[in-house]
């Protein structure tokens, strides 16, 4: 199971303070600081409400308890109930300043994340299990609010209330005082040790949530292949397996909060206990009086509360932190550099008509088509020492010409196309795309002149017309019914019409609903339907039939007429698409030709077009691969087009 070094091996605990972690959420709640510096205000107050209660208690003790008085009973008995109901409706009016807020921050991280998400590099994804991606953003960013709403507030107020019985208590009497300060420096010295444990122990299990997720996620992905091939006992004792050691270290942080908690909880109880022994000898004595006694106690039972809080208080502060670590590995990752101007420029797969509405550059007159220029690839995980996928590859296709590209399984077709786009950060050289230099361009407008259909169809859960159109821009639905009619024409995805609510029939997760070739027709019509500048197509009649791939091919010899074309091509009747074709081998381009030159004078050329070799399967080693083609591998359907 692919897991990020984070996930197995979490940062120690000594090497980052939760403080200085944690005030990198200020950001997010300076927006909202008003109501929760407020809202902090209150409780502290509500908590000032009920030390209060003690010395009403004295007065009564000491006053009417003392004289006999029924009416001043009854008085200090209508004191404190209102005080009670007082600090009720303070913490209750603390509790609804705070919901609506850190609900506002927490949507605001999690869009952030997920607009961050969008701009990382495929290298970063390819590094990732989505998985641990998907507990950042939804685990971690509820331990955060709840860490806003509740430690962060009662941190403040457990330790002002604190100090503020404490000055009661020694008003009251000194010596009982002391008594019960006595504990103090042992709890700050378990506290201490308490902290720096947990925190290792919080990181491994919020890491290991995300190893979790990961793996049910690929189960309910791939459940064809568990089922096809009877995994599912497997796959079930792996997912136990995760489980138990989740639970392990679940049970780890219970242990550990369990015996902070037997210490906060017993030291204090002994000092009240000796603090009462005390004072019982002092009112004894006469040297104190009942109600002082009283009074005294009862500071130190409020006190309680504030004081066996601070256990879980800091475990709660210590998995905040971990998650606010967790997300900002994510949001410190950098993102694709925005080479050139800052862009205006229409979003990926805008058309040419659209483009021109918004001003976007046109095409230089003399237009010089694509070209690589002594362009070398390493991926970035790979060891220094390993050859590169592509090695000074030259190539040019020229204005309006469609290339196919051939080679053997591993020999780097598929890294070439998704340089074109920037999907990878060349190692060295240029591309050139009517001789400007793609990392010149702003990404959206380089993905507006650039279309791509990947071997892999991936469609998402949306209606077969949203998925189609995300290869244009916005524009008027009259001109997108018509690109997006066309587009169909193009893939020769007719059966669309057949379906429950034609195009606006939704097609389910990863599109599974459909067919490969449906899958893949959908995938053609996207990548076509912006009528772009330069189209890159990675194999795209894989999963047709023989009758299905000749409509196609008949459509797509039109397109790619007012087109420039890159085409990874493994079968001649794909080939035949191209006017000239290039052959890759071990990252360099030995041949270019057309068709019939390579076949009568290039031995390897040949080979590759008889058959003889497999023709499917990944396209290069690279290094850790990325979740979304693993799913993509997983969810493909096994049946071919009907």
């Amino acid at each position: 199971m692919p897991t990020t070094p984070e996930a197995t091996e979490p940062a120690p605990a000594q090497d980052r303070s939760a403080v200085r972690t944690l005030l990198r959420l200020w950001p997010y709640v300076r927006p909202v600081r008003a109501r929760l510096f407020t809202a902090a205000f209150i409780a502290i107050l509500a908590s000032c409400v009920g030390l209060v209660i003690p010395l009403v208690l004295k007065w009564l003790v000491d006053g009417p308890v003392a004289d006999r008085d029924p009416a001043g009973v009854w008085l200090g008995a209508l004191y404190v109930l209102l005080l009670g109901i007082a600090e009720a409706l303070l913490f209750g009016l603390r509790r609804w300043l705070v919901a609506r807020p850190l609900s506002h921050v927490e949507a605001e991280m999690r869009a952030d994340l997920y607009r961050h998400l969008q701009r990382l590099p495929v290298a970063f994804h390819d590094r990732w299990a989505s998985g641990q991606l998907l507990s950042r953003g939804t685990t971690d960013l509820m331990l955060l609010r709840l860490f806003l709403a509740f430690p962060l507030t009662f941190l403040l107020v457990n330790g002002v209330t604190i100090i503020v019985g404490v000055v009661i208590m020694l008003v009251q009497d000194w010596t009982l005082g002391l008594v019960i300060l006595g504990p103090a420096v042992p709890v700050m010295v378990v506290c201490v040790l308490f902290e720096k444990r947990y925190a290792a122990v919080a990181r491994l299990a919020q890491d290991q949530v995300g190893d979790l997720t990961t793996v049910v996620e690929e189960s309910v992905l791939g459940i064809r292949i568990i089922k096809g091939f009877g995994r599912h006992r497997t796959q079930a004792r792996a997912f136990r397996e995760l489980s138990k050691t989740l639970r392990g270290t679940e049970l780890h942080k219970a242990r550990l909060l369990a015996a902070i908690w037997a210490v906060i909880v017993t030291l204090p109880e002994v000092a009240i206990g000796a603090a009462l022994v005390v004072g019982a000898v002092q009112v004894a004595d006469g040297a104190l009086s009942a109600g002082t006694l009283v009074a005294f106690l009862s500071t130190a039972l409020a006190l309680r509360w504030p004081v066996e809080s601070i256990g879980f208080l800091l475990a709660m502060s210590q998995e905040a932190a971990t998650a606010t670590e967790r997300y900002f590995e994510v949001m410190d990752a950098e993102p694709e550099s925005r080479a050139g101007a800052p862009t205006c420029a229409a979003p990926e797969g805008t058309s040419r008509a659209v483009r021109a509405r918004r001003g976007a550059r046109p095409p230089a007159a003399g237009a010089d088509g694509l070209r690589f220029h002594d362009v070398t690839f390493r991926y970035p995980d790979a060891p220094p020492d390993a050859p590169p996928v592509l090695d000074r590859v030259d190539l040019h296709i020229r204005p309006g010409e469609s290339l196919a590209l051939v080679g053997a399984t591993g020999s780097g077709k598929t890294t070439l196309t998704a340089l074109i786009p920037r999907l990878h950060e060349l190692t060295a050289g240029r591309i050139t795309l009517d001789g400007e230099d793609i990392t010149t361009l702003p990404r959206a407008e380089l993905r507006a002149r650039v279309a791509v259909a990947f071997e892999e169809p991936t469609l998402f859960s949306a209606t077969v017309g949203e998925n189609v159109l995300m290869g244009i821009a916005d524009g008027p639905g009259e001109v997108h019914d018509g690109a997006l009619q066309r587009a169909l024409s193009v893939a020769q995805a007719d059966f669309v019409h057949a379906l429950p609510q034609g195009s606006a029939t939704p097609v389910g997760e990863q599109g599974l609903s459909l067919s490969g070739g449906q899958r893949q027709r959908l995938a053609l019509a996207r990548a076509v339907v912006g009528q772009p500048d330069f189209l890159v197509l990675d194999d795209p009649l894989s999963a047709l039939d023989v009758h299905t791939e000749a409509a196609v091919e008949a459509a797509l010899r039109r397109v790619l007429s007012d087109t420039t074309a890159l085409i990874v091509a493994h079968r001649p009747s794909t080939v035949l698409l191209a006017d000239r074709v290039a052959l890759l081998s071990d990252g360099r381009i030995t041949a270019v030709g057309t068709h019939h030159e390579l076949l009568r004078g290039n031995a390897e050329y040949a080979r590759l077009m008889s058959g003889r070799q497999e023709r499917h399967g990944p396209q290069e080693p690279q290094g850790q691969q990325g979740q979304q083609g693993q799913q993509g591998q997983q969810g493909r359907r096994a049946g071919e087009d009907g």
